[in-house]
């Protein structure tokens, strides 16, 4: 599969007949949101983990020395907190544009932290089959290709230091980050 999911996006997951859909984010998601949203909630979604295992070649890297960022791998018995954001389908334009690199939306059940109740929502994944994957390594190895990575968005260090930050203002533990944090703080 192509780095540009944008088109594929729109095939598989027309949204136009939908007043409101509520968006699931794991990773920058969560402590940078550039769109509008009708509402927010913390959540999680269950049967996932956050790795770092998705190259980035237009946000935390280039084509020639991509980044590493998030994705989410099916893990039973798992559980990954984030944010939800209630967003009209037109926003899509914006966030299937900023999750291009490989991503791909699913929709899945979230469950709210702090409230009883759970909704329908969309997560961008990045499966193996996707050009931009980078699979698994080892914390150190991906600790160092994140030290030495860059792209427009900033330095891919910076991903993972306030993905951390925001993660602790949840009060969420995610030993993965934690663990990619711990070996990139040793090396910056």
């Amino acid at each position: 599969m192509s780095h540009n999911t944008i088109s594929l996006n729109k095939q598989r997951q027309p949204l136009a007949h939908l007043e409101s859909v509520w968006l699931f984010g794991y990773g920058s998601l969560i402590y940078k949101t550039d769109f509008a949203y009708l509402d927010t909630k913390p959540a999680c979604i269950y049967g996932w983990q956050r790795r770092f295992w998705q190259g980035s070649h237009d946000h935390r890297g280039t084509p020639q020395a991509p980044g590493r960022v998030l994705t989410l791998i099916e893990a039973p018995g798992a559980r990954c907190a984030g944010m939800a954001y209630q967003v009209t389908p037109d926003t899509f334009e914006h966030l299937d544009h900023r999750e291009k690199n490989g991503y791909l939306r699913v929709f899945t059940p979230l469950h709210w932290l702090h409230e009883a109740g759970e909704a329908e929502g969309i997560v961008y994944l990045a499966t193996p089959d996707n050009a931009a994957y980078l699979g698994p390594a080892s914390d150190s190895e991906i600790a160092a290709h994140i030290a030495s990575s860059a792209g427009p968005s900033g330095p891919n260090s910076e991903y993972v230091l306030k993905l951390a930050q925001a993660l602790r203002a949840m009060n969420e533990h995610d030993e993965h980050v934690f663990a990619i944090e711990r070996e990139l703080l040793k090396l910056l």
